[in-house]
């Protein structure tokens, strides 16, 4: 099949390099440009995302912030309806989405003015997280507010996160943050990877931990069950992320949705080294009507994003990790790449997350 990828960043080329290995032939959209781009090409093709779009069997995309326009030229190409897709590039549409869904979130509200955000923060005696409705990523565009150690809203805050849409979550009390990566094909059929730990820093995913964190067994069901039903009311094809906080221990544990992400996804990286199919393999056989895997097997691994800095440490090309290295310029708190490793143990991949992070992860100025 002809693919075309919205999108030439790193999720782009991988889904490119996927394609590739499964006989497709595939082209990508830099969606800043609107070059067609061959994949791992640095030069142009002379063609436009209408005749890229004519060419192509299929269109899929790299990221879920679509421009309008190419929308507009694509959509009879796309296997998702895209104003479900879109709605998730809202936080107020995908908390409302979860809510109809029973998909349990922690408790929020939403504001469309400054005067709504400080009604919503006098009436709360919560610790609360103030998000932008749209835009903002790795933390950006987030606000805390804490009543009790904040006797008085800031002005300054109310400024600046009452200047657009938004909601407020109330902060809860979890266990740790995990995410489930799976693909939806086109006759409803899933395949999920297991749910993973993620670690972030300042807002940003530092690690994650893949095959050992000691979960209860029921999470996995249930986020399967999330996936599962998100994924059908959306009618979604390709892979799809969901991001969760753990509540409570043991049989009383349970998963609260943070965020969705209908891509490819960061805290799915650990499987190019970690599964026998990774979720790029997954989004390409969805796309394309491919076979999902019988199974998953899967080896514990450990990812370390490589944020901010201008190399991989040359001590672990030649190592047994498996470093990925994006040919982006460096900037504080840009992811650059990542480092996958595969584990016996959660003690040694902790202590390779703390040997490894001071020179792989550069968060601030």
């Amino acid at each position: 099949m002809n693919i075309l990828i919205l999108g030439n960043g790193q999720l782009g080329q991988m889904l490119g390099r996927a394609a590739i290995h499964y006989g497709h032939a595939c082209l990508l959209v830099d969606t800043k440009t609107d070059q067609v781009m061959p994949v791992a090409a640095y030069e142009p093709l002379p063609m436009d995302i209408a005749a890229a779009t004519e060419w192509a069997d299929v269109v899929s995309w790299e990221h879920e912030q679509l421009a309008p326009a190419h929308v507009a030229i694509c959509k009879a190409k796309f296997l998702s309806p895209t104003d479900n897709i879109l709605a998730l590039t809202d936080r107020e549409l995908e908390k409302s989405l979860c809510d109809e869904l029973a998909l349990a979130t922690s408790p929020w509200q939403s504001f469309k003015t400054r005067d709504e955000l400080q009604a919503c923060l006098q009436q709360t005696q919560n610790a609360v997280v103030i998000k932008a409705a749209q835009g903002g990523y790795d933390g950006r565009s987030q606000w805390r507010h804490r009543p009790q150690a904040d006797s008085n809203i800031a002005p300054e805050l109310l400024q600046q996160a009452g200047a657009q849409r938004g909601i407020v979550e109330d902060m809860i009390d979890f266990t740790c943050e995990v995410s489930i990566v799976g693909a939806r094909n086109a006759q409803g059929d899933i395949c999920c990877f297991p749910l993973v730990e993620n670690v972030h820093r300042q807002g940003i995913l530092s690690h994650t931990l893949a095959g050992m964190t000691e979960l209860p067994e029921h999470l996995q069901a249930q986020a399967e069950d999330f996936f599962k039903r998100l994924t059908d009311h959306l009618q979604y094809v390709g892979t799809l992320a969901i991001e969760f906080f753990v509540v409570g221990e043991a049989s009383s544990a349970r998963l609260l949705v943070n965020e969705v992400a209908p891509r490819v996804h960061n805290s799915g990286h650990w499987t190019l080294t970690g599964s026998s199919c990774d979720q790029f393999d997954l989004h390409i056989r969805a796309i394309t009507g491919m076979p999902f895997p019988a199974a998953l097997n899967t080896q514990a691994t450990v990812m370390l994003n490589v944020i901010g800095v201008s190399q991989i440490a040359e001590h672990l090309w030649p190592s047994d990790a498996d470093p990925y290295w994006y040919g982006k310029d460096a900037r504080p708190g840009r992811k650059v790449g990542h480092i996958n490793w595969r584990t016996t143990s959660r003690g040694e991949a902790l202590a390779f997350v703390d040997r490894e992070q001071p020179q792989a992860q550069q968060l601030a100025d």
